[in-house]
């Protein structure tokens, strides 16, 4: 399954790309929804991610964005690793009430740490509660792709990718050594992480190796 991460601005725009995708995360951060708003988006009866990076909202704002999206209906919440354990519990609780499962994710923007590294972070992202672990890390020299997606050799659910130009290779074979989904963008001018692949082309990828 591909999953689009969205960062539209434009509420209307956000609930036609909705349309056209299988699953979606939706990056709260970026599109400035009221509540309403966000209830319109993850009211649908589509797979949705939300999502709510640190940035210049406050704790307390990103707590409430996200408490609306899963009471809304959100189908998987993603809280990032290095979050306050406080933070990180009572919305982890909240999801559970709701029937939204709880991604813990792990984001390196700088590089691959090593594989033992990679592991124990899976490991403690199931420890603190995660349904499902992810793992996004910069791919600076190729065997970096080997150490992520060697982490699918382990049991649990989990969603393992590299960033960046090289990292690009890990997105396209990732379901295929037992990812849940994988991220794609709308399109090569709405990525919100470096290395995404549009949506259209992702897919396609994936159809031709299916296709072997």
């Amino acid at each position: 399954m591909i999953c689009a991460s969205i960062a539209e601005k434009d509420v209307e725009k956000c609930l036609a790309s909705l349309e056209r995708v299988e699953m979606a995360e939706i990056r709260l951060d970026l599109t400035e929804y009221s509540n309403e708003e966000i209830q319109r988006v993850f009211s649908l009866r589509k797979k949705t991610i939300a999502t709510c990076r640190p940035c210049k909202i406050r704790q307390e704002e990103r707590f409430e964005m996200l408490k609306k999206a899963i009471e809304s209906g959100a189908t998987y919440v993603d809280i990032e690793y290095e979050a306050s354990p406080e933070y990180k519990n009572d919305l982890i609780d909240f999801a559970h009430k709701h029937q939204c499962d709880v991604i813990i994710s792990y984001h390196n923007y700088d590089k691959t740490p090593d594989l033992e590294e990679l592991e124990e972070i899976v490991r403690s992202c199931y420890a603190q509660g995660a349904d499902l672990a992810k793992i996004a890390t910069h791919v600076n020299v190729n065997r970096d792709n080997s150490k992520i997606l060697s982490l699918y050799k382990a049991p649990g659910r989990l969603v393992a990718i590299g960033m960046g130009d090289l990292g690009r290779i890990s997105r396209i074979v990732a379901p295929f050594m037992g990812a849940e989904f994988t991220y794609a963008s709308l399109s090569e001018s709405e990525a919100t992480a470096p290395g995404q692949i549009s949506y259209e082309k992702l897919s396609q990828f994936i159809l031709e190796i299916q296709q072997i």
